[in-house]
């Protein structure tokens, strides 16, 4: 017979996102290690479909336990994650959403754990608080940077862009610049100006702040790998490409950028 669970804590906050961005987040399970790295270090998925997914979790520290992990989607407003083994085995974090506008929604979480000592229920309840909080905080900048993305696509195209003088432009860099309603960064790799696209593909993540190592870019969001001459993915798989980047042409001392 299952252990009685007790509520430990309540945890509401809104998000300056809409309902649309929130569900996919609570679908995205491969961000976890990416953006939460401070939580969780390795996810492993063992089944997904359109009721949730389930996925072998291991947690930080380095060398902290491994739990499995299911999250079952009950409703359009309601979703409940369970820990089926390992630390805190079944512990359950029930979680409601509630829009309030475009980009505005309520998210209440309520954990619920079973075998607490007497006494213990605040000082777990502290915890699963913190960090839930941690975790909705880093969600929230995500999922709000992707609405801004979304929002900035359908500019109209430039065929040309002035970056100024090249040696100015050299000491600069890397810089992002928009070109086409998009925005690129410009680098350097040896002696050769290139450009890639600063958003990933997969889901517009931000590859403007990324070290450019051997040639290639890591998304910070679900660590996907692309090589910045070519646009192409060549991890985990190499179905997604960058979006063609534009040209970057030095003529006269100046440079810009042009469509390739």
């Amino acid at each position: 017979m299952a252990s009685p669970l007790t509520c430990v804590a309540i945890y509401e906050r809104p998000v300056r996102v809409g309902i649309e961005r929130v569900w996919e987040n609570v679908r995205d399970w491969e961000h976890l290690p990416w953006l939460h790295g401070g939580s969780f270090r390795a996810i492993d998925l063992v089944d997904e479909a359109d009721w949730g997914w389930k996925a072998r979790i291991g947690l930080q520290p380095g060398d902290g336990p491994e739990i499995l992990l299911e999250l079952v989607i009950e409703s359009d407003r309601r979703y409940v994650s369970r820990t089926l083994e390992g630390a805190a085995a079944g512990t359950e974090i029930w979680t409601t959403l509630e829009p309030r506008g475009p980009d505005l929604t309520d998210v209440r979480v309520e954990f619920h754990v079973p075998d607490v000592p007497e006494g213990a229920a605040d000082r777990i309840g502290v915890g699963y608080t913190a960090l839930y909080t941690k975790l909705w905080d880093e969600d929230e900048e995500m999922m709000q940077w992707r609405s801004t993305q979304l929002a900035r696509r359908g500019v109209a195209e430039a065929a040309t862009v002035d970056l100024g003088p090249v040696e100015d432009l050299r000491a600069r860099l890397p810089r992002v610049v928009e070109f086409a309603g998009r925005p690129f960064r410009i680098v350097t790799d040896g002696d050769a100006l290139l450009a890639h696209a600063a958003l990933c593909p997969h889901m517009l993540g931000p590859l403007d702040g990324c070290a450019v190592e051997d040639g290639a870019v890591v998304c910070p969001w679900h660590g996907y790998r692309f090589d910045v001459r070519s646009g192409r993915q060549l991890a985990p798989s190499d179905r997604l490409r960058l979006a063609p980047a534009p040209r970057v042409v030095v003529e006269d001392g100046r440079a810009r950028l042009e469509t390739p």
